[in-house]
């Protein structure tokens, strides 16, 4: 029996192996979401066999069990003596876990109490449960020493306390790296045609795939608006478009790029977008939106 049951064992544990070679043959290192639900159906198909594979070998198991007993039974009546069957190791275990007196013997625990043929027992807790009692006694007595005794180690809201001040001190690192963004001002931004700031702002639009919503000419297509007209859905000028980059606009799918983007990236990005305007697009999309009288034109002038 514990041969045929190495034997299945080890079968299953080469069957995984294969499968995890030809999982990572066949999958990237980092699932894309152009894949992720062919990834994860695979991973559930995975779960499903393995499932199924444990219930079919624990059938078998008794199977073969039941078939054995039958055999010893058989052996022991042709030899002319008593059978007694053997406990499986589980049988055991669960025997030792729960200390139960077998029914034969529960005269021995009767209290003498009879409720409509309903005998009373004198049974006492399972070993199990007074070890896993016992496991929370010294554990209360671990925590109360260590979290309240010594504070040896921080509660709850003394670690989010921790937590938020090395966000802070995060932040005013982030913020010593990139003076020009501490600097930057949103509510006095002015638009001015800066060739550097317009180049960096043309750089970070291609990066970020804005092309793909708005083309890569900012002709719009049937995602995003034109960018290059003077008519806008969420207001034109150089504070409007910089709080619909920053903030987005999710409910019609325009992300929040302040949360992806540095604040200066935003910057460059909002100057590069009011420089499109008047632009000759390859495919301009129909106006939409209200009209604004932009303030590139005079400041183009």
């Amino acid at each position: 029996m514990k041969k045929l049951f190495s034997a299945f064992l080890l079968a299953f544990i080469s069957l995984s192996c294969l499968a995890q070679s030809a999982a990572k043959e066949s999958l990237p290192a980092t699932p894309s979401a152009s894949h992720s639900l062919s990834y994860y159906v695979t991973i559930s198909f995975a779960a499903v066999v393995f499932i199924l594979f444990i219930v079919v070998l624990i059938t078998l198991t008794r199977v073969l069990n039941l078939l054995m007993r039958q055999l010893e039974k058989q052996r022991a009546e042709a030899a002319g003596k008593t059978y007694v069957p053997q406990l499986s190791w589980w049988a055991k275990l669960t025997q030792q876990l729960n200390d139960a007196v077998p029914v034969e013997q529960e005269g021995t625990i009767e209290m003498g109490h009879d409720y409509d043929g309903i005998r009373e027992l004198d049974n006492h807790l399972p070993p199990w449960w007074k070890w896993f009692f016992y496991i929370t006694i010294v554990w209360g007595a671990i925590y109360l020493v260590v979290y309240h005794l010594t504070d040896s180690l921080p509660l709850m809201h003394q670690e989010y306390d921790t937590e938020v001040a090395q966000a802070k001190t995060a932040q005013q690192k982030l913020a010593a790296l990139q003076p020009a963004a501490a600097a930057l001002d949103e509510s006095t931004l002015v638009y001015s045609p800066d060739a550097i700031i317009i180049g960096r702002g043309k750089e970070v639009f291609a990066k970020n795939a804005c092309g793909s919503c708005h083309g890569n000419d900012g002709g719009g297509n049937s995602i995003g608006p034109n960018l290059t007209d003077p008519y806008w859905l969420h207001g034109g000028g150089i504070k409007n478009v910089f709080h619909t980059i920053k903030d987005g606009v999710v409910e019609k799918g325009m992300p929040a790029w302040g949360k992806a983007m540095s604040i200066t990236d935003v910057r460059d990005v909002a100057f590069f977008v009011l420089s499109l305007e008047g632009t000759k697009p390859a495919n301009p999309k129909a106006p939409q939106g209200e009209l604004y009288k932009s303030e590139t034109k005079a400041e183009k002038k």
